[in-house]
């Protein structure tokens, strides 16, 4: 797997070519605000280097993948949330639509269940 790919706008989120709203990051991963909010806190959790889906990050690199999960709780309890959603859509059926690794980080009122 790559470390970038050209036309992946998380990549270009995460080189600083596309300006995103940064609220936390580590080594290996960074967060920032989902431009379309389904919930008062929804933020993205994207590893630094290009893989394509979760699945892909888990097996290329498990730590990598735990970064990941660890901002993305870090993220949820800076933003008070007494709870939150963590997703991950992967592959297309799952609606996934940009084909980088991601986490959703999503809480800040009542959520559902089933998700949909």
């Amino acid at each position: 797997m790559s470390e970038t790919s050209e036309d992946c706008i998380f990549c270009a989120i995460v080189a600083g070519d596309i300006p995103a709203e940064v609220v936390a990051s580590t080594e290996h991963s960074v967060g920032f605000r989902d431009l379309d909010p389904q919930a008062p806190t929804h933020v993205l959790v994207v590893p630094r280097r290009h893989v394509p889906d979760v699945g892909s990050l888990g097996e290329a690199s498990p730590d990598e993948l735990a970064d990941a999960v660890g901002l993305a709780a870090r993220i949820a309890a800076d933003a008070g949330l007494p709870g939150y959603r963590l997703v991950a859509n992967t592959g297309a059926a799952a609606q996934q639509s940009v084909f980088h690794a991601h986490l959703h980080v999503i809480g800040g009122r009542e959520l559902t269940w089933p998700p949909g």
